[in-house]
């Protein structure tokens, strides 16, 4: 049977200990993925990336139109309660 490369057998709570050379590739995508693909809560959830495309303004104004056809819809479909 063949055996596993020595860092698939080190493993800590279902963690993988990889070898130290990949380490800086990793390090570079997480760096990567944080700075430019996820959404930024200041940039009001937009990727920095849509932002410097251009896209971030559009992106907006999509979910706001969304955002009032879902709302509209709702109203529509709830019964009027009593008040």
């Amino acid at each position: 049977m063949p055996r596993a490369p020595a860092h698939a057998r080190l493993c800590v709570v279902g963690v993988s200990l990889r070898p130290r050379s990949s380490l800086p590739d990793e390090l570079e995508a997480f760096v990567g993925h944080y700075n430019h693909q996820r959404y930024h809560e200041s940039l009001n959830n937009v990727t920095p990336a849509d932002v410097y495309t251009g896209r971030g303004q559009t992106i907006l104004l999509e979910r706001e139109k969304t955002k009032r056809r879902t709302l509209k819809l709702r109203r529509l479909q709830q019964p009027k309660s009593a008040a």
